[in-house]
């Protein structure tokens, strides 16, 4: 049997390679697709919870956290703009399934279905988990956005500096507000701190490992000769 530690290796690639894939083939158009899969994606692998490195957290951190790097791809090459275009896509994709899925619950299934006791587990999410993604999401892509740009003003030349600042810090602040509007007053402090410190570190170790494919993300954009390879 395959270990959760491969597994999720292999997730991360997979989720690195899809990204620089789809700016390749489609560019700017390509992350802004991505973006939005990215956090559909995440919000139905939260609900999948695993020990991965002797830490126990959801599934949904490693597509979620990848995301980060498309919209670092975007505010390097495309500009700022782009990269908030893409900011908003996304809560505009998690919005919309949030919804759909909501009043598709609504609706009273056949007799013969057996599937909307699924959906219920699935998408009868709490409004307040549902309210604390949204918010966490929200104030943290911003946050990369703006970062991002900043250190890229200050530093330049070396592209890991403000990739990594910015996004090892929007990271935490992602967890925080999290767990902050999710949770507090459910759990006592210490427990709020303990997922704050796990659910931080696996995105933590994303943001760092995702460096390089920035880079190749860079010799994409060099390569089409600093325009879309679709425009």
């Amino acid at each position: 049997m395959i270990s959760n530690e491969v597994l999720w290796a292999g997730m991360l690639l997979l989720n690195f390679v899809a990204i620089i894939l789809a700016y390749r083939l489609f560019g700017r158009t390509g992350l802004y697709v991505w973006i939005a899969i990215a956090g559909i994606v995440a919000n139905l692998q939260v609900s999948k919870t695993i020990v991965v490195f002797g830490l126990t957290a959801t599934l949904g951190n490693i597509v979620y956290a990848g995301s980060f790097l498309a919209t670092d791809i975007l505010n390097e090459h495309r500009g700022i703009r782009s990269a908030r275009k893409g900011v908003w896509i996304g809560f505009f994709a998690v919005v919309t399934l949030a919804v759909l899925m909501q009043l598709a619950l609504l609706f009273e299934p056949a007799p013969s279905d057996s599937m909307q006791p699924h959906l219920v587990v699935v998408f009868g999410v709490l409004p307040r988990i549902t309210a604390a993604s949204m918010v966490a999401y929200l104030i943290s892509q911003q946050h990369d956005v703006w970062a991002y740009q900043f250190w890229k003003e200050r530093f330049p030349g070396p592209l890991w500096i403000r990739n990594n600042l910015s996004t090892i810090v929007s990271q935490l602040i992602d967890s925080v507000v999290f767990t902050l509007v999710a949770f507090v007053g459910v759990f006592p402090w210490g427990v709020l701190a303990e997922i704050v410190v796990t659910t931080y570190v696996l995105k933590a170790v994303v943001a760092i490992l995702d460096t390089p494919f920035l880079y190749l993300a860079g010799a994409v954009h060099k390569r089409a000769g600093g325009t879309d390879t679709t425009e």
